[in-house]
C-alpha cells in the first residue's frame, strides 16, 4: 500500500515535480561531472558516447545500480529483473542508471563443504567491489540489490565507505511450502538427514522434503535467517524503504518498490542525504533491538559490528549485551512456526516497527532514505493487534521473555563469544565430545557416538579459515535428537540463522596459540551459565597451562583469497572486518 499510494501521488504531481527538480543537474552530478564535463576528460566522454549516451545525457547524474545477481542461487536468481526495473525508474527521473554486478556465495549450497569457508570473506569482496566501481567510475549515487546473507552487510559496508546518496532494495525472500500439512523451508531439508539416520523418516520421505523445501519462485531463505534478519536491520537503520525487508520476491509490492526507487534516489541526490546522515549510534541501537525482538540470526552481531566500523560508529559487544533483555516477540522459523511471507500478509516489518516505537523500544526520530524519520515512515500503518494472528506476540506475553543471544565470557572465551539459546534453563553442562571438522561430527552422529549428555565441540573453524557456518551439524543434531533433547554445540566458527538448539559460536580460533578451544579434550566438563553469562572449561588452571605448553598447534593449510583474508581479518569483537 505504501508504494501504491506513493506512485499514485507521483503520477498526479509529476508535472510540478519535473519543473521543481529538473531545471538543472548542477547540484546532482558533482561526481560524474568530473568525467562528463571537463574538456580534458574527452577520452572518457568518447567511451560514454560509445554506450549510446547523448550530449544532454552527459549533463545528467549517474547512479550505480549494483546487484548480486547470478543464476546459480535462488536467493539471487531474480535480482537482474529488479535491477532492470530500478534502472527504468532512474531513467524516468531523467538520470542515467549504470548497472553492474558483484559476487555472491550461496550459503545454502556451500554449507557443510569447504566452499562455506568463502561465505564470510565474500562480504569483504562485495564491499570492496562496490567501493571500487563507484569511485573509479565517478557515480553520483548508488542503489544496491542484495539477495543472499553476506550480500546485505557487504552492500551497507560498501556504500558507507563511499558516503554518497544511496539506498538498498532487498531482493526479497521466497514463500514457504508445505509437506503433509507442515511448513517447509531450507532448514527442513538440512534437518531431514538427522531424521533419516535416526529412523524417523524413510528415504522416500527425505527425498520428498528436499524436493519441496524451497519455493520454485525463488528468493532468499524464508525464515528469520541471516538474509531476512539483516534486511530487517537495514530497514530499521533507515537504508531501505518501509517493508522492503518483508516483501517477498515476485510480488507486486516488490515490483512497485523497485519502480519507486528512482524518485527516492533523486530526492537523496537533490537534498544530498548520505549514509553518514542516516547511520548513527541511535540507528544502530535500533537495529540491535530489532534483532532481539525478531529473534534474528546471530550473524547480525558480527555484521552490525562490521557495518558500524565502516560507518565510523562506535558499536561494541557491550551494546548487544545491554539490550539482551528485549523479549523475542516473533513466532517465526527457526524458533517458531511462520516465515517472512506470513509477516508481510499482516502488515510487514513496518507494522512491527510502529508497535515497538509506540512501546518506547525504538527511537523513531532517526532519519531514513525517504527523507523522513523512522516514525514518519510507519505512523500510518495499522496498529498491531494480537487477536487475529499468532505471528507477532505482545511484549507482555512474548515468545521468549528475554534475548535469545547473549555475550558470554569465562575462561573459554575471555574476550567474549555468543550463545543462541531459547530454553528457559540457566545452566547447561556436559562431557566434551571433540571434533576438528564438522564432517567427522556428522559421521559420529550417524554411528550413534554422540549422546544427549554430550557437549559437542567443533573447532578449527574460526576466522583463520573463513569462519564457516555450522548449519549442517546443528540441523543434524535437531533432526536426530529433537529440539528438546539435542546436546549443546560450541564452535569457533559461526552459526547460520537457521541453526537452533543450545549453541555457542565464536569461541577463540583454535588455530591461535593462546586459544583454549584447541586444548579441549574428550570428556572434559564444560558448563554454560546464563545467570553469570559465562562458558567455562572445568579444568584446573595448572592443567590448562600444561596443555597450552605441550599440545602442538595445528598447521594452517590455506591458499589464495582465504590466505589473504586470514591475514587481514579481525576478530569476533570487531565483526571480522578486514
Amino acid at each position: 500500500m505504501f508504494y501504491r499510494n506513493s506512485i499514485i501521488k507521483l503520477r498526479n504531481n509529476f508535472t510540478n515535480y519535473f519543473h521543481q527538480y529538473h531545471k538543472n543537474f548542477s547540484n546532482l552530478n558533482k561526481y560524474s561531472s568530473q568525467i562528463t564535463q571537463k574538456k580534458e576528460r574527452g577520452a572518457a566522454q568518447a567511451m560514454l558516447y560509445s554506450l549510446g549516451l547523448t550530449k544532454n545525457d552527459l549533463n545528467k547524474p549517474q547512479v550505480g545500480v549494483v546487484s548480486m545477481w547470478y543464476s546459480g542461487n535462488p536467493c539471487n536468481s531474480k535480482l537482474n529483473i529488479y535491477s532492470d526495473a530500478i534502472s527504468l525508474s532512474i531513467k524516468n527521473q531523467k538520470m542515467i542508471p549504470m548497472q553492474f554486478n558483484t559476487i555472491s556465495v550461496s550459503d545454502g549450497i556451500s554449507m557443510g563443504t569447504q566452499g562455506m569457508r568463502y561465505s564470510l570473506p565474500s562480504r569483504e569482496l562485495i564491499a570492496d567491489s562496490i567501493e571500487t566501481v563507484v569511485n573509479a567510475q565517478h557515480y553520483d549515487g548508488v542503489i544496491c540489490i542484495p539477495g543472499c546473507d553476506k550480500n546485505l552487510p557487504g552492500s551497507l559496508m560498501g556504500i558507507s565507505r563511499l558516503n554518497r546518496p544511496s539506498l538498498i532494495v532487498y531482493g526479497g525472500s521466497m514463500k514457504s511450502t508445505t509437506y503433509k500439512g507442515t511448513k517447509l523451508d531450507i532448514v527442513s531439508a538440512f534437518e531431514s538427514y538427522g531424521k533419516y539416520i535416526s529412523g524417523k523418516i524413510t528415504e522416500d520421505e527425505r527425498l520428498e522434503i528436499i524436493q519441496n523445501a524451497c519455493d520454485k519462485g525463488c528468493g532468499s531463505c524464508s525464515g528469520l535467517y541471516t538474509a531476512n534478519t539483516m534486511a530487517v536491520c537495514l530497514e530499521t537503520l533507515g537504508m531501505m524503504l518501509p517493508n522492503s525487508s518483508s516483501t517477498s520476491t515476485g510480488t507486486i509490492e516488490k515490483e512497485l518498490e523497485c519502480l519507486y526507487t528512482g524518485n527516492i534516489i533523486h530526492n537523496l541526490l537533490e537534498k544530498d542525504i548520505k549514509p553518514s546522515d542516516i547511520l548513527t549510534k541511535e540507528s544502530f541501537l535500533n537495529a540491535i533491538t530489532m534483532t532481539y525482538a525478531f529473534g534474528g540470526s546471530t550473524n547480525a552481531v558480527i555484521h552490525l559490528l562490521a557495518c558500524a566500523n565502516s560507518a565510523q560508529i562506535d558499536i561494541t559487544l557491550d551494546d548487544f549485551q545491554n539490550l539482551n533483555h528485549i523479549p523475542v516477540i516473533l513466532n517465526m522459523k527457526p524458533h517458531g512456526e511462520y516465515v517472512m511471507y506470513d509477516l508481510s500478509k499482516i502488515g510487514g516489518t513496518a507494522r512491527v516497527t510502529k508497535y515497538l516505537i509506540q512501546k518506547g523500544l525504538l527511537n523513531g526520530n532517526c532519519l531514513t532514505v525517504t527523507g523522513n524519520t523512522l516514525w514518519e515512515n510507519v505512523k500510518k500503518c495499522e496498529d498491531m493487534e494480537f487477536t487475529k494472528q499468532n505471528i507477532v506476540l505482545p511484549l507482555e506475553k512474548p515468545f521468549k521473555n528475554d534475548g535469545h543471544i547473549k555475550i558470554l565470557k569465562g575462561n573459554l572465551s575471555p574476550n567474549g563469544c555468543l550463545s543462541k539459546i531459547y530454553k528457559n534453563k540457566k545452566i547447561f553442562k556436559g562431557k566434551a565430545c571433540v571434533f576438528d571438522n564438522e564432517n567427522d561430527m556428522v559421521q559420529a552422529l550417524s554411528n550413534n557416538k554422540i549422546k544427549s549428555n554430550s557437549f559437542v565441540i567443533i573447532r578449527y573453524q574460526g576466522e583463520s579459515i573463513g569462519c564457516p557456518e555450522m548449519l549442517t551439524p546443528t540441523s543434524a543434531l535437531i533432526g536426530h535428537f529433537g529440539s528438546d533433547n539435542a546436546p549443546p554445540l560450541a564452535t569457533d566458527g559461526r552459526f547460520s540463522g537457521g541453526s537452533h538448539g543450545i549453541l555457542i559460536a565464536h569461541l577463540p580460533d583454535a588455530y591461535k596459540k593462546d586459544s583454549l578451544t584447541r586444548i579441549i579434550k574428550n570428556n572434559d566438563d564444560i558448563e554454560i551459565n546464563l545467570s553469570t553469562n559465562e562458558i567455562n572449561l572445568l579444568v584446573d588452571n595448572e592443567q590448562i597451562k600444561e596443555r597450552l605448553n605441550n599440545i602442538p598447534q595445528k598447521k594452517l593449510n590455506i591458499s589464495g583469497y582465504l590466505k589473504k583474508f586470514s591475514k587481514l581479518c579481525g576478530t569476533f569483537q570487531d565483526g571480522y572486518i578486514t
